[in-house]
């Protein structure tokens, strides 16, 4: 079987927008099964979107199953090797808009349904729930350095291969106590690859993309990335 990490990394984070953006668009989007479904289900369905995702991507030939550029920056300063963050972080953004664009043809006959257009951008992108650039920012920060750190310390301990279940635990468990805020990106990729999915894509009745917000779902988990790896070097 053909497998390396750029193909893991693309993989994995393919399947980790299909189904975390999925379960989004299934609670939002009008005459869905999942319709209001809520915000536990949300962090739950996107958990579990993180355990399968970093499985796939080990499958295809991703150790480390980053599936996120915080996550690879934050390795790379741990590390001091920063030889595949170029590699990897192509990777993910090519796997995230391949995984926003079949979210989006899953639900093709939802969007005309929908007359929500912010409802629609969710389902591909986050956004604030009160717009404050520094709070919001802040948020993201503190979410994404909670992700590096205690990601690096599951790898650390963890003897028995369930690294991925304790991963999708640490995701819920971010979501469920700091998501309220922004929607809790913390990955660059994943906020970024399916808003420029939404931007390009012919989705019915879908209004702007909000790229004035765009920004900080990608500065911020970038800077909780670094000051994750610098905490973990550290240790």
């Amino acid at each position: 079987m053909l497998t390396s990490p750029f193909l893991g990394e693309l993989i994995g984070t393919m399947v980790l927008i299909l189904l975390g953006n999925g379960v989004v668009a299934n609670v939002l989007l009008q005459r869905t099964k999942g319709h209001n479904g809520g915000l536990i289900v949300i962090t739950a369905g996107w958990a579990f979107a993180v355990t399968i995702g970093i499985f796939v991507a080990q499958k295809f030939g991703s150790p480390g199953a980053h599936i996120n550029p915080a996550v690879t920056l934050g390795m790379a300063i741990k590390s001091n090797d920063f030889s595949q963050v170029g590699t990897f972080v192509l990777a993910q953004m090519l796997g995230a808009m391949i995984g926003a664009t079949l979210v989006w043809l899953h639900h093709l006959p939802h969007w005309a349904e929908t007359m929500d257009q912010e409802a629609k951008l969710a389902a591909f992108a986050t956004g604030p729930a009160i717009r404050q650039p520094f709070s919001n920012l802040f948020s993201e920060i503190i979410g994404t350095v909670v992700l590096v750190v205690g990601g690096g310390a599951l790898v650390s301990v963890d003897k028995t291969g369930i690294g991925p279940l304790l991963a999708g635990v640490l995701v819920w468990s971010i979501g469920l106590s700091l998501g309220g805020p922004t929607g809790y990106a913390i990955n660059p990729a994943r906020d970024l690859g399916p808003r420029i999915a939404h931007a390009i894509l012919p989705i019915a009745g879908k209004g702007g993309s909000d790229w004035g917000y765009a920004w900080i779902p990608v500065v911020g988990p970038l800077i909780g990335g670094l000051i994750g790896g610098f905490i973990l070097g550290m240790l």
